[in-house]
């Protein structure tokens, strides 16, 4: 069973203060000497590093939509093994979920299924007594989730404090923290959201400390902390995900399910694109991959000019390709051997930047030059929960594969004459997106490999080979 103190950082909508708390939390109780292990709850790829930043452990994400919701225990088990502590950050609104799910993939779900107490992050900067409505209209929505304690984020002064602090005496729900106007915590944002770690570590690390300081200043931790201990254990079902056992009873892309041998020869190197440009991945995509039998290697398309020696596969996940795009076209050596590799038959897993990087251009700026499309940025920003099926065999389903993911982009990619598509797509409405070319599968699509590792099974398979 598992029994790590955990508590679930939420708010009644977004820009409450939810990411300088939750991050703030996570370094203030770390400075302490414990083992702090950091989730978030959804998609989001950027909140995840802030959290790495703070605990020096790898940011994880909760996702019931993509992953279903048996997975998120055992998901947040394998991240919080041999913790003292796992601080999960929520998603928009506390009851807010999936577009027309109900409270599926909602923050509010995934303390249910994790049985954790909820601390409420309320902006308090408009408002005085009815805050105290606000907290009790939460707290009593569903008797299920347990809305522990509040901190009240964006106090203008210690009378401001005074009135909100009496009318939450009444709410029966403690007040675990004040947090005051701080513009120094501020973290830059984008067409995006939040600027990544990778992009700003020296200020990153100065608006993480600044986080800490306000929160161990503002809040009670060693309340925070007792009330993290009152987190049930987590029923005996829920057992800790293991990337190989995930990979050994997995699916390859649509077989059968069963046991696999060890791959004959030696580990095949999987090369994976890091750095600032491409700062979209999922930790546990590479913790299968190895579990599948490869030799995982991170470069730096910015700055290294040839792939990992040996590469014999390449993952390019997503990120920022439209912000670098002038230094990843300079890199022309590295272009021409991603370019070689590709045509070589080897597989290519590649998600939006990923597919942004292999296409012919991006804002007139020439790519890899892998598939015949053009990319450009756009006013419309793409995003979204997407259902979708393979309808074209390839090095990471076979046709008929189902998967859920994720679509969150501002560019548009003209495809060229003839192509041939990778996905199915079912909402919001129905339409095919995505390249397969000999090895390569490339999309807009983010997806998560927990849900169906046999991805990374099926991918290290064909690379071996």
């Amino acid at each position: 069973m598992v029994t790590v103190p955990r508590l679930v950082i939420a708010a009644p909508a977004s820009g409450s203060g939810k990411t300088t708390v939750a991050t703030g939390l996570m370094a203030a109780f770390a400075e302490r000497g414990l083992a702090v292990s950091p989730h978030k709850v959804g998609p989001d790829y950027i909140d995840p590093g802030y959290h790495a930043l703070a605990t020096g452990r790898a940011g994880r994400n909760l996702d019931a939509y993509m992953c279903g919701p048996d997975l998120i225990a055992p998901l947040f088990a394998h991240g919080a093994c041999g913790c003292d502590l796992a601080v999960v950050e929520g998603v928009m609104g506390l009851y807010d979920g999936a577009s027309g799910q109900g409270e599926l993939a909602s923050t509010a779900h995934v303390a249910k299924l994790l049985r954790a107490p909820v601390v409420l992050v309320v902006d308090a900067s408009s408002q005085s007594r009815s805050v105290a409505a606000l907290v009790h209209g939460f707290a009593s929505w569903d008797p299920q989730v347990r809305i522990s304690g509040v901190i009240l984020n964006k106090v203008g002064s210690d009378r401001h404090e005074m009135l909100l602090r009496e009318a939450l005496e009444e709410s029966g729900v403690p007040v675990m923290g004040v947090l005051r106007r701080a513009e120094q915590v501020a973290t830059p944002a984008r067409h995006l959201g939040l600027v990544p770690v990778a992009e700003r570590r020296g200020d990153a690390v100065a608006a993480v400390a600044a986080m800490a300081a306000q929160v161990r200043d503002g809040c009670d931790l060693d309340g925070l902390m007792a009330l993290a201990r009152t987190a049930p254990g987590m029923p005996a079902a829920s057992e800790v995900w293991d990337p190989s056992q995930a990979v050994r009873g997995a699916a390859v892309g649509g077989d059968a399910p069963g046991g696999s041998a060890p791959l004959p020869g030696p580990r095949p190197v999987v090369a994976v694109a890091g750095g600032p440009a491409f700062t979209f991945s999922y930790t546990e995509h590479s913790e299968l991959l190895a579990a599948a039998g490869a030799d995982v290697v991170t470069f730096d398309p910015l700055r290294d000019e040839s792939l990992p020696e040996g590469a014999r596969g390449l993952v390019i996940g997503g990120g920022f390709p439209e912000v670098y795009a002038p230094e990843l076209s300079a890199n022309e050596p590295l272009r021409r051997a991603v370019a070689a590799l590709a045509a070589a038959g080897a597989p290519v897993a590649a998600e939006c930047a990923g597919l942004l990087y292999l296409s012919r251009s991006l804002d007139g700026l020439p790519m890899c030059g892998v598939l015949e499309a053009e990319g450009r940025m756009s006013k419309r920003l793409t995003l979204g929960y997407r259902e979708a099926v393979a309808i074209t065999d390839s090095p990471l389903a076979a046709v008929g594969t189902r998967l859920r993911g994720h679509e969150f982009h501002r560019t548009v990619l003209q495809p060229g004459a003839g192509a041939t598509p990778a996905w199915g797509m079912h909402l919001p409405e129905r339409r095919v997106e995505g390249f397969v070319q000999q090895g390569v599968h490339a999309s807009y699509l983010h997806t998560h490999w927990a849900s169906a590792p046999g991805i990374a099974r099926r991918f290290v398979e064909r690379a071996a080979v």
